[in-house]
């Protein structure tokens, strides 16, 4: 794919959570193809051709301030990728020892939705004020294929997921109107990330009573073409779908997973 082919010159683009991880890989490819990229982050700082607007995504007064310093720079947003997701690996029930400490409580629970759900609903509603206004944008909403299937040790995580592959679907339908677009994308299992640290595999490993470094060997042999994901591999496809050469696809989940399903 070439710059002018899939003419991103000039698309205003907030990326949530744009300052690592795959989020940061997103940046980059957006940025490289002629987007104006916008991060919404925590933390993080603005780099090259790259804005940075700190905001937490959980308040939603933050949320549309973000929003309206987008607007009051650039005008308008042309795209949104809802990509801040956070993760803790538990179970519903310890069978292995009993211990607590690894079972979901309240606070896990609140932690989860707040960021992966409420975040993302808090995101595309200001963004979709805008969208609506110009009669055209897209809305990725960065979803997992433990949304797809469930997960051992990530049933909370797993459930958050679920819940942004429906408001992608239900979005899909109220916003098409307006010519705006709603895509979820589903990564597998993909090259470390920040959610993928040596104490995130370790519980993990530990919800499915397995040592931490066989972690990764238990997901290579599911998935058929043999290896993990590329980051920028999912960064390339996000790009295609906030770009006019996608300009017929909304209202469904793509699973990036190099074929790994169940069955």
């Amino acid at each position: 794919m070439t710059d002018d082919w899939l003419n991103m010159k000039g698309k205003v683009v907030i990326v949530t959570g744009g300052s690592s991880g795959i989020g940061a890989e997103i940046v980059q490819s957006l940025s490289k193809n002629g987007a104006q990229v916008i991060i919404a982050d925590i933390s993080g700082s603005a780099y090259e051709n790259v804005d940075f607007i700190q905001c937490d995504i959980t308040n939603q007064l933050q949320v549309e301030e973000m929003m309206d310093k987008v607007v009051a720079k650039y005008t308008r947003i042309d795209g949104l990728i809802n990509n801040a997701g956070v993760n803790r690996p538990k179970l519903l029930v310890d069978y292995y020892r009993g211990d607590k400490a690894h079972e979901f409580d309240e606070a896990d629970f609140d932690f989860l939705f707040n960021v992966n759900v409420k975040g993302a609903f808090f995101c595309a509603q200001a963004a979709a004020r805008v969208m609506i206004r110009q009669q055209c944008g897209v809305v990725v909403n960065i979803s997992s294929e433990a949304g797809m299937e469930g997960s051992v040790g990530q049933s909370i995580y797993s459930a958050t997921k679920g819940a942004l592959n429906s408001f992608t679907l239900s979005w899909a339908k109220e916003l098409g109107r307006f010519n705006i677009r709603v895509i979820g994308v589903a990564p597998g299992i993909n090259e470390p990330t920040p959610m993928g640290n040596p104490e995130h595999v370790k519980a993990l490993a530990y919800t499915r009573g397995i040592e931490s470094g066989d972690v990764s060997v238990d997901y290579m042999k599911m998935i058929p073409l043999g290896r993990q994901g590329k980051l920028e591999e999912i960064a390339d496809l996000v790009t295609y779908l906030l770009s006019d050469r996608s300009s017929y696809i909304s209202g469904t989940i793509l699973n990036i997973t190099g074929g790994k399903s169940r069955g």
